[in-house]
């Protein structure tokens, strides 16, 4: 019997791909990828992962055993640890300064990604909340190793790779997906519906993520 998160990365494949062939992701790859567009998007990047750790923390409250509350809590302190660390680097080897972080605007894609997230968790359950988690996790950890023999002549672009080609990662993202396969099983078959809902909008989200970045995104009207 074909496992609940298969069904969903099969029926996501389109949009998956097209995270693959992205420029963006071309560009880390070999090295070509203009600077500031890497710098926008780890801005960016920063604020959706400082969201992301509160949806993963709003996530163990809906636990219904303490084992996945303080597992769904770890993945959040590890968004933080691990995650905003490696972009603090990034911020400092980038040279971003104190004003343009007090500055900061997020921009629409960044905004609208995250605000649905917030309204899966507002109104969903960990099921619907992981399903909507779930393609960050799982297209970064594809494109890590798709990337992981690449070697690009920027330094930076190196060391993203690396992070997302460990197996650190790779650990985190299979337990989500056996946690979200034996949700599903639980699941109604309208919440199975919901899930799959959200899984394939979050993964057109990852799309538009790279793209946003690549095309340093503004809002369409300045004040």
């Amino acid at each position: 019997m074909k496992k609940f998160t298969e069904e969903l990365k099969k029926q996501a494949e389109p949009i998956w791909q097209a995270n693959f062939d992205h420029p963006f992701i071309k560009g880390i790859a070999n090295g070509n990828l203009a600077l500031e567009s890497f710098r926008y998007y780890v801005l960016q990047d920063s604020y959706y992962l400082s969201h992301f750790a509160r949806i993963q923390a709003i996530g163990a409250s809906r636990a219904a055993d303490l084992f996945t509350t303080s597992r769904m809590a770890a993945h959040s302190m590890g968004t933080y640890e691990a995650e905003l660390g490696l972009h603090e680097n990034f911020l400092k080897q980038l040279s971003v300064t104190k004003q343009e972080l007090e500055e900061f605007v997020p921009s629409p894609t960044a905004y609208a990604y995250t605000s649905h997230l917030y309204r899966v968790a507002a109104s969903g359950s960990l099921a619907e909340i992981i399903a909507a988690i779930l393609p960050c996790y799982w297209i970064y950890y594809e494109i890590g190793q798709l990337l992981k023999d690449c070697t690009p002549n920027v330094q930076i672009y190196q060391e993203w790779i690396n992070a997302y080609g460990g197996d650190w990662f790779s650990e985190l993202v299979n337990e989500q997906l056996s946690r979200l396969d034996q949700l599903a099983i639980e699941a109604s078959k309208s919440e199975q519906d919901k899930m799959k809902q959200h899984f394939n909008i979050s993964s057109q989200y990852e799309f538009m993520f790279w793209d946003m970045a690549y095309n340093q995104e503004k809002w369409p009207v300045t004040n």
